[in-house]
């Protein structure tokens, strides 16, 4: 169980950095690369960027939680 979640942790950091990275700030960023700095005005967002959004923040979550449960894992 632990080896499952310790694996678990490495793919959702490395998901999370990746996403985070995606993410268009107010200068651009990563996702200009892809597209995402085309016509897209900062005030409002698109279907595609709150679906990165939504994606991250369930990725993070489950970050969260898999952390928690290493933590208890290795407690015992």
């Amino acid at each position: 169980m632990y080896l499952i979640s310790l694996f678990l942790q490495f793919a959702l950091s490395l998901a999370l950095i990746f996403l985070v990275l995606i993410h268009s700030g107010r200068g651009g960023g990563l996702s200009d690369m892809f597209g995402g700095g085309l016509g897209a005005s900062a005030s409002a967002s698109t279907v595609m960027e709150k679906n990165l959004d939504r994606i991250t923040v369930v990725i993070s979550l489950l970050f969260g939680f898999n952390t928690l449960i290493l933590g208890f894992l290795i407690d015992k």
